[in-house]
C-alpha cells in the first residue's frame, strides 16, 4: 500500500509541477500577444500619420508653390510658349542635325 501511495503521490507532484509551468507558458504568452497588439495598433497609427502627411505633401497648391519657389519655374502662356515645327522636306525618321 506505501508503494501505491508514494507513486499516487508523485503523479500528482507531477501533475501540479506541469500545471504551473503550463499556466505559466500560457500568461507569458498571452503578455506577449498584448505587447505584439499594443505595437500593431502604434504601427497603424504611425501609418495613418504618414498617410495623412503624405497627402498633404502632395496637394497641387503646394507642389506649384515649390515649383516655383525652388525650380524658379512658372506657368504655361501663350506669351512664352515656343512651338517646333518640322520643315517639308524633313522627316522625323530621315531627319539629321
Amino acid at each position: 500500500m506505501t508503494r501505491l501511495n508514494l507513486v499516487l503521490l508523485l503523479a500528482v507532484i507531477a501533475s501540479a509541477l506541469y500545471v504551473v509551468r503550463t499556466q505559466y507558458e500560457s500568461r507569458r504568452l498571452y503578455a506577449e500577444l498584448d505587447r505584439a497588439r499594443g505595437e500593431a495598433r502604434k504601427l497603424e497609427t504611425e501609418h495613418e500619420r504618414l498617410q495623412v502627411e503624405k497627402r498633404a505633401q502632395a496637394t497641387p497648391a503646394r507642389v506649384e508653390r515649390l515649383a516655383r519657389d525652388q525650380l524658379q519655374m512658372r506657368g504655361a502662356s501663350p506669351a512664352i510658349t515656343q512651338y517646333v515645327t518640322l520643315g517639308a522636306g524633313q522627316g522625323a525618321a530621315g531627319a539629321q542635325p
